[in-house]
């Protein structure tokens, strides 16, 4: 009971914190950081607060790395609407001592041959807007690229069976055109256990409020979010089944474009669930913060996890689909186990 207080006691914080960031910041200043990582994952819709397991809670809860017990790398690469995007993943992780771990994670996103039409119009009437009549000179419109990186520094550690808990350091850095800007921020989680079957996990990003500054001169400030999970694990027919259900509870006054919001405080949920037979192959589904239905499914060779996902946009023919594949490799010998 005292590590369920002290659970408790964190969610508690970790919203509470989250309010000083109420109205001050840039809406969608930091998306490319919420879109996810890992085969797994996106196939439960992103319900994942709680159950990550491997390497990839360097992304989804930094408390919970202190459940690897063998040095893990991961990679993944995004085909994102159509290939339109280039989102890539990789993270490495390492057991640190009796109960704590380390770990490194690695985003980067990228779109490629944007048209430029910023010295291409052809202008009449001399007031540098493109009027009814004017148009754009072709030989005069390049292109150019933008990228996203973000660098995931974590520790973790496992206070005890039921109770664990981490932070990350995180640096971002963004290009667009010729113009670019750099960001430093901090993520606390928490993990806690119930019973060996109920999940319970809490992950406060960017929990002092990370400010992005442009070689333009502009700032741009990405509030916290607080992420909360729970999943179930029940035993099925020779295997697992695990429901589970995230919230991101946002303070951006985003309204009309969440799922649900109390004024400036916006609430998305995530639902999934997965079945596991034998601890050999999983089969999952679920249903993402933007209403899409996700499907995926794995399977656990010798030392590596082969996780498949797929995303389709309905709605909206030009997006096209999304597809995710990750690997997760784990050094699964005598002489690296956490002693």
């Amino acid at each position: 009971m005292k590590f369920k207080r002290i659970f408790i006691s964190v969610i508690i914080l970790l919203i509470y914190s989250s309010s000083f960031g109420q109205g001050s910041g840039n809406k969608y200043a930091g998306e490319f950081l919420s879109i996810g990582v890992g085969g797994r994952p996106l196939g439960m819709g992103g319900a994942f607060v709680a159950l990550a397991n491997d390497v990839t809670a360097g992304y989804w809860n930094p408390a919970l790395l202190s459940k690897i017990n063998y040095p893990q790398f991961s990679l993944m690469h995004d085909a994102r609407f159509g290939n339109l995007v280039n989102y890539n993943y990789g993270a490495v992780g390492f057991p640190l001592g009796k109960n704590a771990s380390i770990g490194l994670s690695v985003i980067v996103m990228g779109v490629d041959d944007i048209p430029d039409t910023r010295n291409a119009l052809i202008d009449l009437n001399g007031n540098g807007v493109l009027d009814p009549g004017e148009r754009l000179d072709p030989n005069k419109i390049t292109s150019f690229n933008t990228s996203d990186y973000a660098f995931y520094l974590t520790y973790a550690k496992r206070h005890s069976d039921n109770f664990s808990y981490g932070a990350n350091l995180k640096v971002i850095r963004r290009n667009i055109a010729e113009e670019s800007a750099w960001g430093l921020g901090f993520d606390v989680g928490a993990s806690y256990t119930l019973m060996n079957r109920i999940l319970l996990g809490a992950n406060l990003q960017d929990i002092t409020t990370t400010y992005l500054t442009w070689t333009t001169g502009k700032k741009e400030v990405i509030t916290p979010t607080a992420k909360l999970g729970a999943g179930y694990m029940i035993n099925l027919w020779k295997g697992v089944l695990t429901p589970a259900m995230d919230f991101d509870v946002r303070f951006e006054n985003r309204r009309s474009s969440a799922n649900a919001n109390i004024g400036p405080v916006s609430f998305d949920m995530h639902a999934g669930a997965e079945y596991t037979f034998q601890n050999l192959f999983s089969i999952r589904g679920g249903y993402n913060d933007i209403g899409n239905l996700t499907l995926g499914a794995g399977i656990k060779l010798p030392k590596i996890n082969i996780d498949y996902s797929f995303v389709k946009f309905d709605g909206d023919e030009n997006l096209g689909n999304t597809h995710r594949i990750s690997l997760v490799f784990t050094l699964e010998d005598e002489k690296f186990q956490r002693k």
